[in-house]
């Protein structure tokens, strides 16, 4: 509760410093616990000036989902509908998994402003920094054998993809499976973990991660050379609220489309939206390296490589990397 009162404290004297005694007198506090206290808001995305002897001045304050925006920004009949907003979470998809098994029902979203592990495709940490992203989890139940998940999977990716740039103008494109590449760097990831029972789907979450406004410095420097934000290749903030109703809106109209048309719709969808296909790609599987020109999906949703020798062979799961 010091915490608000702290931070309103500020807001109400935009541009002005307050000393640390002065906020120490008014809060009965000391100037130990105000120090503390403006750290602590330091890690929820908020920015201060610090100056000796004027004291401390607010110049930032994050960009905070409001749960009306958000529907709002939605068109849908169920995706999205069933909306949880969290501060922060280890991992949406943990979250998630706890209602799917208390039953909640398909379409619910959980997003969260912050992830402390949040996860990515085989274990990899996602870097989930405050108010600048979105990490969020939906949740699918489909009537499907557990061998279409794969085909969510790429549905997803469209979906995704689609939003991106009718919101942003950016060109983002997909690498197979789903992950979404800007100019060589990675914007989005896509984790969709399924679980099954009598070979049948119970239910899948979908965790979407999407760098929106991060900046360089947001990113340490092993990730800035193969990571990439919408801000930084539009070079303007994003409406996270807006994007994400564009997603779920896609979404939505994909997955009606899949349940009526099967997946060819969105294999054609995919591949058009692909910088994969008729490239020389190496895939890193559990067997080895395997090299070749990717020619498009088959029907499963695996991806179809020509190897040097002639030969076509169906990827179900592995790392591409373009060249040979």
């Amino acid at each position: 509760m010091k915490d608000n009162k702290l931070l309103n404290m500020l807001l109400q004297n935009p541009g002005e410093y307050i000393s640390g005694e002065e906020i120490s007198r008014r809060l009965g506090i000391s100037r130990t616990a105000v120090w503390k206290q403006i750290n602590k808001l330091r890690l929820e995305g908020y920015e201060f000036e610090a100056v000796s002897r004027k004291g401390y001045r607010l110049v930032h304050t994050p960009d905070k989902l409001e749960f009306t925006a958000v529907i709002e920004a939605m068109k849908t009949n169920s995706f999205g509908r069933r909306l949880k907003l969290i501060d922060v979470t280890t991992s949406t998809q943990e979250e998630m998994r706890l209602l799917a098994e208390q039953g909640a029902p398909s379409g619910s979203l959980i997003i969260a402003e912050e992830q402390t592990s949040g996860r990515g495709r085989q274990g990899r940490k996602w870097l989930s920094p405050p108010g600048k992203g979105i990490w969020m989890s939906l949740l699918l139940r489909p009537e499907l054998p557990l061998t279409c998940a794969p085909q969510l999977t790429l549905l997803c990716a469209v979906a995704v993809c689609r939003a991106i740039r009718a919101v942003t103008g950016v060109d983002a494109g997909i690498k197979w499976p789903n992950d979404l590449l800007v100019q060589g760097r990675k914007v989005c990831g896509i984790l969709i973990e399924s679980v099954g029972e009598d070979e049948l789907i119970r239910y899948c979450i979908a965790g979407i991660g999407i760098d929106v406004n991060l900046e360089p410095e947001d990113y340490p420097p092993e990730l800035l050379a193969i990571a990439t934000s919408l801000k930084m290749e539009s070079g303007q903030d994003c409406n996270r609220a807006v994007l994400i109703g564009a997603v779920m809106n896609e979404l939505e109209k994909l997955y009606e489309l899949y349940v009526e048309q099967g997946f060819g719709p969105i294999c054609h969808l995919w591949e058009a939206l692909s910088i994969t296909m008729g490239k020389e790609i190496t895939v890193k599987t559990a067997r080895g390296d395997i090299q070749g020109i990717a020619e498009g999906l088959d029907p499963s949703g695996a991806l179809t490589l020509i190897s040097k020798d002639g030969q076509r062979i169906n990827i179900y799961s592995g790392e591409v990397q373009l060249g040979g």
